[in-house]
């Protein structure tokens, strides 16, 4: 019989006031607008360390949301995401005072170029040793695109076009650029680096233009661990050739069994395992010593949140200004250059139910209860679903989290889901058991011994 599977859990952050939740940052015990001080950010990683967390997945937009009320009154008022720092800048500090615990930043590929990209992502996985994740993203907001020149954002699909192109080119970098032992580090020779196994890379594509080396060495991984998020059908095409993680949602766990069905059956159509992707969710949990307590911490979390903040939130998701429609208004649907599944799933329903769905600030799933009915919810999602864990959101920060590692996490370890120690090496290791992508994903063609087969032929 297969053992019953464990449980893999992100801390879901960013680097702002307001994330998810919208308006907790208002309540007494919440040190959210602390996320400008560097300890606050030491704190965190060291307390999900403690908690066994597999990773603090960092969260992040390019641009403002605008689209409510035609403008950023609210989302200034209420810290919707803005401000909102950097979140690569804190990777090197959180990985100084950690041994194990991983890190999957968001970084917006349609304003970056590979080049310099693939440095950056090369020295975190150095600095951390190897604990470095990219979550893959290619943005959905139209402001983003005309604060850094675009006359507007580029169609849904055409973004996963360039993505593609943007991933083969870095791959070249990361896997074909450097021999696994160019690094000679020879003192007595003077001979650091052997010249004849550094190779320049030449990309003439529709998107990029390349021809050089890549600037830094092998690195633990070489390819940083790749999370994706996207259930369009676009989305999950490229999930299936490049994932490695995907971050998904569903209101049911029917609903997320038929994702994590689509994702899987993808992947293998692309030639991969169906494990060769771990699916995680977007879960809220409120648990207390008792039932009781749990409910009526979740009724005082009520009076802090903001709906409309959240209803603001998911506006510019959709790209359609939310205010203009009475509340009992059905709201159409259409295309979009936003979040395109988003928009579909929510085509014909009122902003009175978008109120009451985000009723504490945001419309992820919430668990409410003791730890052992949070346990229960947390398996059956789990395994009904057919998904491999959670990127657990802040409530309240960093008291979410001390109340799931204090409450929740012996219960899981009880019930032989939840580990008891990490496994060693890298990230990629620990989830997967190997330090680098298998020679299945399509970043391996590019590694030396083939990559002389390809280099030439764009």
């Amino acid at each position: 019989m297969k053992p019953a599977k464990k449980i893999l859990l992100n801390a879901f952050n960013m680097n702002c006031v307001g994330h998810i939740h919208h308006g907790m940052w208002t309540h007494p015990d919440d040190r959210s607008t602390d996320f400008n001080d560097l300890g606050y950010w030491l704190e965190l990683a060291k307390t999900l360390e403690k908690g066994l967390f597999d990773g603090l997945f960092i969260a992040d937009i390019i641009g403002v949301y605008d689209v409510y009320q035609q403008g950023i009154m609210l989302t200034a008022s209420e810290a919707i995401q803005l401000p909102v720092n950097d979140p690569l800048m804190l990777v090197s500090a959180m990985a100084s005072v950690t041994d194990h615990l991983g890190f999957g930043v968001t970084a917006n590929l349609s304003y970056e170029t590979p080049y310099a990209f693939a440095r950056r992502f090369s020295t975190l996985d150095h600095l951390t040793k190897g604990r470095i994740g990219w979550n893959i993203v290619t943005g959905y907001l139209d402001s983003a695109a005309r604060a850094t020149g675009e006359r507007e954002l580029l169609a849904h699909d055409r973004r996963y076009d360039r993505a593609d192109e943007f991933l083969d080119v870095s791959y070249q970098l990361w896997e074909g650029s450097w021999e696994e032992d160019a690094v000679v580090n020879d003192r007595e020779r003077r001979r650091y680096a052997d010249a004849a196994r550094i190779h320049p890379i030449h990309h003439h594509g529709e998107f990029y233009q390349l021809d050089g080396y890549h600037l830094s060495q092998p690195s633990p991984q070489r390819t940083p661990l790749l999370f994706q998020a996207g259930s369009s059908a676009r989305g999950i095409d490229f999930a299936a050739r490049h994932a490695e993680c995907t971050f998904v949602n569903g209101s049911t766990p029917q609903a997320m069994r038929a994702q994590s069905k689509r994702l899987r059956q993808a992947a293998t159509a692309a030639g991969r395992q169906p494990d060769d992707v771990k699916i995680f969710m977007g879960i809220s949990v409120i648990v207390a010593a008792t039932a009781r307590e749990a409910q009526e911490k979740y009724r005082e979390y009520l009076r802090y949140a903001s709906p409309e903040a959240g209803v603001a939130h998911f506006s510019s998701s959709i790209g359609v200004d939310l205010a203009q429609f009475a509340l009992d208004e059905p709201i159409g649907g259409g295309a979009t250059r936003a979040i395109e599944s988003v928009s579909k799933a929510y085509d014909g329903w009122t902003r009175r139910q978008l109120l009451e769905q985000h009723a504490l600030g945001g419309r992820y799933t919430v668990i409410v209860g003791d730890p052992s009915q949070v346990a229960d919810e947390l398996i059956r999602w789990l395994d009904e679903a057919d998904i491999d864990g959670f990127n657990l959101t802040r409530i309240l920060n960093p008291q979410s989290y001390l109340d799931f590692i204090e409450l929740v996490v012996p219960e899981l370890q009880q019930r032989g889901r939840y580990k008891t120690a990490y496994q060693p090496g890298p990230l990629r290791n620990k989830l997967f058991g190997d330090s680098r992508l298998p020679q299945r994903h399509p970043a391996a063609r590019w590694r030396v011994d083939a990559a002389s087969h390809h280099k030439d032929k764009r």
